[in-house]
């Protein structure tokens, strides 16, 4: 065998040990247990405002609506927020018989999300915690309770949650599910773990004068909450449960604008996201297309290469709700489309929200 060859073999096989270690850490991972060491001053029943911030219909508005006024959860309230009273939200928020407020004009420096939860925040100040529940969000009965149960642990800042993409559409719908089991594998793990907007609980105390306004400025929610989190030492908790699902009818088109943005966030929170995601689907893509390529020109064996792939694939039929066919080839070009939507993002300067374009800006 050729030097050349004999230096590509061996650096693979060290991105198929990488890999599959990353695999088994994976694995072996426990669930986190919520402790509370004393002196606790969070009350067991906290009162909860639950804030849905609303902009246009969403394809199962109405049931997400009332699956959020449907919790078994006690003690707690809904207030939802519109820009204006010409919002298409407002029949079914009506319709639900949910509460709603317009969006302050005091607060224009950030996004139309955070301007809405801002607007909610100052006017209800009698709350022990917040919650906020995006109105494309289907809950289960139980998702609330389970929400604000964690932040009876004074360590814990923030309890989020992360949802199931529910294919209602075609071959991007199922895509765009497969896309979001990276989220949950990245909220499994402390070094990963990251605040998810649509569904995240808090108590009154984190957003204090200061933090509140460097929140009222932001673009994204969960980043400024999650910032205010770590900057008082104070954990994120994930929720690891199947209570909530989106259901989604993407086309190409809303894939990628939607993909390319979340990704644009999540850079914007973190630059060494885009550092160690290139190199992580990077060395994806390379094991698997070298892989491919070594077992049907030089010999079988190289199979082994494809391992990580395999056990990739393995995790995303566990975490689909449906077996679709069309997961093999999805899975195939997945990391793919990780990578592209990394270095497309990363040169971003400017994203569209809902019909609104922002500057990719830090507020810290």
């Amino acid at each position: 065998m050729d030097i050349p060859i004999l230096i590509l073999v061996a650096f693979l096989f060290l991105l198929w040990i990488g890999l599959n270690a990353i695999n088994i850490i994976g694995a072996i991972k426990k669930p986190e247990e919520i402790q509370n060491k004393g002196g606790s001053k969070s009350p067991k029943n906290p009162k909860t405002l639950v804030i849905v911030p609303c902009k246009g219909t969403d394809l199962t508005l109405y049931q997400n609506l009332m699956s959020i006024k449907g919790q078994d959860c006690k003690n707690y309230d809904i207030i939802a927020v519109v820009d204006d009273k010409g919002d298409s939200a407002l029949p079914e928020i009506k319709r639900c018989n949910i509460d709603y407020i317009i969006s302050s004009k005091e607060f224009m420096e950030c996004s139309g999300k955070v301007r809405a939860i801002s607007t909610a925040i100052k006017k209800f100040k009698r709350y022990d915690c917040y919650v906020i529940i995006d109105s494309d969000v289907f809950c289960k009965r139980s998702h609330l309770r389970e929400l604000v149960k964690p932040l009876s642990d004074n360590s814990i800042g923030v309890s989020t949650a992360y949802p199931y993409f529910e294919p209602k559409g075609r071959f991007w719908s199922k895509v765009k599910m497969v896309w979001g089991f990276v989220g949950n594998g990245m909220m499994e793990s402390d070094v990963t773990r990251f605040c998810w907007g649509g569904s995240m609980a808090f108590r009154k105390g984190l957003l204090d004068k200061k933090y509140f306004a460097i929140f009222s400025k932001a673009v994204s929610d969960d980043m400024a909450i999650a910032y205010a989190a770590k900057q008082k030492g104070l954990k994120v908790h994930y929720v690891n449960k199947s209570l909530i699902s989106i259901n989604q009818d993407d086309d190409f088109a809303r894939f990628s604008e939607w993909s390319t943005r979340q990704t644009a966030l999540s850079i914007l929170g973190n630059r060494n996201v885009l550092k160690m995601g290139v190199a992580f689907y990077g060395a994806n893509c390379t094991l698997l297309v070298c892989g491919t390529l070594l077992s049907i020109f030089a010999s079988p064996i190289y199979l082994i290469l494809l391992v990580p792939f395999l056990i990739g694939l393995m995790k995303t039929f566990r975490r689909s709700n449906k077996i679709y066919a069309s997961i093999i080839p999805i899975y195939i070009i997945i990391n793919f489309i990780f990578l592209a939507n990394l270095l497309v993002a990363g040169r971003k300067k400017r994203i569209e929200w809902r019909g609104t374009a922002y500057e990719l800006r830090s507020p810290y």
